[in-house]
């Protein structure tokens, strides 16, 4: 017998039109849900997303279909992308079967579904519904049953889960129900190409003929119907995850990552500075809350949430949209509270895991900028005096100008304001310039520049805080400020090449400065000492060390500078011991967003947290590339108990140890 099946068995032909206009009734509603849904997105301001259209278009496709986010780290993330694919299956299963009844049959009178292409397709759709059904099985027992902590559960999920169980299960039992007819005894030879529907047909033996049709029919109807229910649901519930996840895929930055919207802070309009309201937010910053899926990854990833405090980024995104859905004109700042907005470090470990590519951090510096700028608020009195000391003194330790470039003292490194010519501009930042323990990855520094026949420059007294910390505190204003007599000296000193210890430096300088008209190339100091090892300009005497080294949040994440780093401390004869979170899934030392001027008054230290990771890899070394973060870590081995158990040094400090003098 020929391998192929009637479309419409035991239903008719019939049901054509009756089907085709519930069905545009069902598109209909969805459409219309989410057309309804569009003045809450328009209550932010504009924000063009719709630029590099083929470049959003690209990466929308291959971020759904592939669901690289959704897949990766956690086993929920596996769970759901393979029921993806399979529900995926059943689809386009369903469109092919579609088009063959109602197009390819009888216009073309063409029959695609026969031979051999019927029987890989029959076990395709069968494997692809195996497989979402038993995944949903795992995402059930994974919600319901093991209940991560953290994961809010909500009665939306019960009733999409029935439906979804519902749609699968009567899919199988309506093919079981035909096979049992036609298959079963008559053509077993191809009822094994549909093993799921082969067990199902087991089902309805006992049955007789008109008992088995009745029941089809019953069914098929029913599954019809639950599948209109499906779409009709979509924009009504957290269903509506499968169209806005995708257009968020979308509606993603293309800039480079972390890049912050420079306020025009001379344009005398502007009434309203950072986002006091919801509507001083961006549509797409009230999108993200409809795109969110409440999987909780950043909530899990995020530093501040995980040392107990009180800062959630799913749930600030979720507040968001609830404040927009019920109180547009309510202070948003109060209702998310500053305990929230002054916790989070900006370490982007939220957005990097976030399958639904929500901005979690521009959201918390917009809501910042509004306390700065507009209310005078700050996380803390201590905080208060360094801002007030990087505005007079051009740092925040209130230092004396003069004193910014004593840390040289006899080293061969050249002051720009002489005039001489310099390979690079060492931009110092202030840790590197005042703190006494910074102050010897500078001087290491330098001496790694100088054995390798480059000529550094510094700014010296004319250096100032590159604006960083204040910035990401929402002091735009004084950012701008100390930015603007950076930019200033760099290009009247006809600097060619910036090179930076401090990745926040390295950021601001190469990133953020660029829209205040800075052209000139920056380096992080771990790809430039590794480009100078590669080129042969650097040679080092390999000494076996174990160590375990940290991914700066402002190198790895932002910058995607993982593997140099590593590159460099196994040339110097190290064995590297990774941590349980490291790479892109780092985690930060608690420094960022302008923690480092904060006391940490909540919660634990994030700090320790970090330190205790690096104690368990057993390593007795903590090997750093940030100023912040080797700051951050001493306090945290000392507050923590680790001291005389792991000791933390900077690369710069391992490396010049290590130079062959030619």
């Amino acid at each position: 017998m020929e391998a192929t099946r009637e479309i419409y068995w035991n239903i008719g032909h019939g049901v054509v039109l009756p089907m085709y206009v519930l069905s545009l009734f069902a598109v209909g509603m969805l459409v219309w849900g989410f057309w309804k849904r569009l003045p809450l997105y328009n209550l932010g301001k504009p924000l063009d997303r719709f630029d590099r259209y083929d470049e959003r278009v690209k990466r929308m496709v291959g971020e759904v279909l592939g669901q690289v986010k959704v897949s990766r780290v956690t086993e929920g993330g596996l769970f759901h992308s393979l029921f993806f694919w399979g529900f995926l299956t059943l689809f386009v299963g369903t469109i092919i079967i579609m088009f063959q009844a109602d197009l390819f049959t009888p216009f073309l009178h063409v029959n695609l579904l026969s031979g051999e292409f019927y029987k890989a397709f029959s076990l395709v759709l069968d494997l692809g519904g195996s497989v979402a059904l038993v995944m949903l099985g795992g995402l059930f027992v994974r919600r319901f049953i093991k209940k991560p902590e953290g994961l809010e559960i909500v009665q939306d999920d019960y009733i999409i889960h029935q439906l979804l169980f519902a749609i699968l299960l009567t899919g199988f039992l309506i093919e079981g129900a035909r096979m049992a007819v036609t298959e079963l005894t008559q053509n077993p030879g191809l009822a094994i190409y549909s093993p799921v529907g082969y067990v199902a047909a087991h089902l309805f033996t006992s049955f007789d003929e008109p008992s088995i049709r009745t029941t089809h029919k019953v069914l098929w109807w029913l599954h019809f119907a639950l599948v209109l229910g499906f779409f009709c649901a979509i924009p009504y519930s957290k269903l509506r995850h499968i169209v806005t996840t995708s257009l968020n895929a979308f509606f993603a930055p293309l800039e480079p990552k972390g890049s912050i919207g420079t306020i025009n802070m001379e344009d005398e309009s502007i009434e309203q500075f950072g986002a006091a309201k919801v509507t001083d937010l961006t549509w797409k910053d009230i999108f993200d809350a409809d795109a969110c899926t409440s999987c909780k990854r950043c909530q899990d990833r995020c530093p501040a949430y995980t040392t107990d405090k009180p800062l959630s980024p799913m749930k600030l995104i979720q507040q968001i949209g609830e404040v927009a859905q019920t109180e547009p004109g309510a202070d948003l700042c109060t209702t998310v509270s500053q305990d929230v907005l002054w916790s989070c470090t900006t370490c982007r470990a939220c957005q990097d895991i976030c399958p639904a590519n929500n901005e979690h951090v521009n959201k918390i510096l917009e809501m910042r900028r509004n306390l700065t700028l507009m209310e005078g608020a700050f996380p803390g009195d201590e905080v208060r005096t360094a801002i007030a000391n990087i505005e007079v003194n051009g740092n925040p330790f209130g230092l004396a100008f003069a004193s910014r470039g004593e840390w040289a003292g006899n080293l061969p490194v050249t002051l720009m304001e002489s005039g001489e010519e310099v390979d690079i501009l060492y931009f110092v930042g202030c840790y590197a310039s005042f703190d006494k323990r910074n102050r010897e990855i500078a001087k290491s520094f330098v001496s790694i520049c100088h054995a390798a026949g480059v000529k550094v420059g510094i700014l010296g007294k004319e250096e100032k805080c590159c604006g960083e910390p204040a910035r990401k505190l929402g002091n735009e204003y004084l950012y701008q400020m100390t930015a603007a007599e950076n930019i200033e000296l760099i290009k009247g000193h006809g600097v060619k090449k910036i090179v930076t210890t401090c990745p926040h430096c390295f950021n601001t300088l190469s990133r953020d400065y660029k829209d205040l008209g800075l052209e000139v190339p920056v380096e992080h100091y771990s790809t430039y000492l590794h480009g100078l090892l590669n080129k042969g300009a650097l040679k080092l005497t390999p000494e076996p060390f174990v160590a375990t080294y940290h991914d700066s949040c402002y190198v790895g994440r932002y910058m995607d500078i993982i593997d140099q780093p590593r590159s460099i401390l196994k040339q110097a004869g190290g064995q590297i011991r990774e941590m349980e979170k490291s790479g892109f899934d780092s985690f930060c030392c608690g420094a960022g967003g302008g923690r480092i001027l904060a006391e940490e008054k909540l919660g634990t230290k994030i700090s320790e947290k970090r330190v205790k990771m690096a104690q368990e890899t057993g390593a007795p070394l903590l090997v750093s590339n940030c100023p912040f973060c080797l700051t951050m870590f001493e306090d945290g081995i000392k507050t923590g108990g680790a001291e005389g158990v792991i000791v933390v040094r900077d690369l710069a400090e391992i490396i010049a140890e290590r130079i062959i003098i030619s």
